[in-house]
């Protein structure tokens, strides 16, 4: 008999429980998943590579395991998607651009590994804005793929650059993926899309098998439908690789017990603060949820240059990272006309600019790790406007993405950020709040996260029209 419909929005926790009642196999649910990522996921240019035949051959293994007694843990036999910049043995990985449509890499990306070992099926590689965005893209179709589309509303993007990674599970192709952030590409699709995102720690999750954008700013995590998913995800992919120096020997232990605080939560006063009237309502109504678990205190960021230096790290080092594309000429090939000389201007930042940027670095670091020693989090609208439509210029003149200084500072300095849905606009595009911690607070922040969710309804909602 067909799997019901409604499985594909259900969490992965339930999911596994599901498999182990016996209501289905795991070869069942990795066909059924695949079955509609073939069907939808050409509708929302969510997916890059299907991975039929990797997919099946380990579904069947997770079945004969659990048959035979050997349970891997809560991923076991789940289907899962992970965005196109993670190595995968024998399918492309194209990191979202048309000259490497068609690059299998060797190796196997870490995160990919460790997923794998854990019983997860791995079904696709998921689409994604062109080298992560780090050329200075300005339109959803910065992509070989095309567009992403949300599937809240088709006519809007999903968000960049994990694209693929927020439509996908927002439309129900998978139960949950693995994004990269380097600067809001986890934040926005999440809050785009009505999605749940997490950004660990920086050095908590190896990187080593991921395309390179900015080496000292880039993160991988999840996108999932609750919190709790987010911490078994994080769970699986934490801990120290000799394959990437950035890893660092702090176990991510996911707390355990009653989530219900208290908890101490700065609500962040940002005098550059500009955010859609919906997302402002939105953003009261969590507060008032909030101080139900948690002792609230507005809180400023210390006054620093947070998104100059961010912009200034990353392009330096994304110069470096994509020196060979363009010496190669094949940087003329991308997708987004902005894109093609964006790398070129890089290249003539004086190395004086980056040394500047890492002693600033330095300073932000321990101001914030001081500012945040007093609270669980600082909380702010993730996003200043909802889903933007596709037909638009996103250059940051037209369309702001940014609510405030958070996004930059905290992934300047390597902090753990939660983005959760908290509500919908007048056109029912959802709204979204990020819960920023101390460095490695990840399973405080996550606790947060599912006592927040445990008081609200948005994350058990979805797209209609996705069945």
């Amino acid at each position: 008999m067909p799997l019901p419909a409604q499985l594909a929005f259900t969490p992965l926790d339930q999911l596994a429980r599901k498999l182990r009642a016996g209501e289905f196999t795991s070869l069942e649910l990795t066909q059924f998943f695949l079955e509609r990522l073939t069907r939808l996921g050409p509708r929302c240019g969510a997916v890059a590579t299907l991975c039929t035949d990797l997919a099946l051959a380990d579904a069947r293994r997770a079945d004969e395991d659990l048959k035979a007694g050997r349970d891997r843990g809560p991923l076991h036999g789940l289907p899962l998607g992970v965005k196109d910049l993670l190595a995968v043995p024998g399918y492309p990985t194209t990191w979202g651009a048309a000259p490497f449509r068609d690059t299998v890499r060797d190796g196997e990306a870490t995160v990919v590994r460790k997923l794998r070992e854990a019983g997860a099926i791995l079904v696709a590689k998921l689409a994604m804005i062109e080298l992560a965005g780090g050329l200075g893209y300005r339109q959803g179709n910065a992509s070989w793929t095309g567009p992403a589309k949300n599937p809240w509303d088709e006519s809007t993007w999903a968000g960049g650059s994990s694209s693929g990674s927020g439509a996908a599970v927002a439309a129900g192709l998978v139960p949950a993926a693995i994004g990269s952030e380097t600067w809001g590409s986890i934040l926005t699709p999440a809050s785009y899309c009505g999605v749940v995102g997490y950004r660990p720690t920086y050095g908590l999750v190896s990187k080593a098998g991921a395309m390179a954008l900015s080496w000292s700013m880039d993160k991988l995590g999840p996108l999932t439908r609750t919190a709790a998913d987010a911490t078994t995800l994080v769970a699986a992919i934490a801990g120290v690789d000799p394959a990437d120096d950035s890893t660092v020997d702090r176990p991510f232990q996911p707390l355990k017990g009653p989530f219900d605080g208290p908890y101490r939560v700065g609500i962040l006063r940002d005098p550059r603060e500009q955010v859609q009237p919906a997302i402002a309502q939105s953003f009261a109504k969590s507060l008032d949820i909030l101080a139900t678990c948690a002792e609230l205190e507005p809180v400023s960021l210390p006054e620093l240059p947070y998104a100059t230096v961010a912009g200034t790290l990353i392009a330096c080092e994304m110069s470096a990272a994509f020196e060979p594309l363009v010496t190669s000429g094949a940087v003329w090939e991308l997708t987004a006309p902005e894109d093609r000389p964006g790398a070129h201007a890089a290249q003539f930042i004086p190395a004086r600019d980056y040394i500047h940027a890492l002693r600033i670095r330095a300073k932000m670091v321990h101001a914030l790790d001081e500012l945040f020693q007093k609270f669980d989090a600082i909380v702010a609208p993730a996003t200043a406007t909802t889903a933007v439509s596709l037909d638009r210029d996103f250059g940051e003149s037209q369309v702001g993405f940014r609510a405030s200084q958070l996004g930059a500072a905290s992934n300047v300095c390597g902090l753990p950020g939660l983005f959760l849905p908290n509500g919908f606009d007048d056109r029912h595009r959802p709204t979204s709040i990020q819960l920023v911690g101390r460095a490695f607070t990840d399973a405080r922040l996550l606790a947060l996260g599912q006592a927040l969710q445990a008081r609200t309804p948005w994350h058990e909602q979805h797209p209609k029209g996705w069945d």
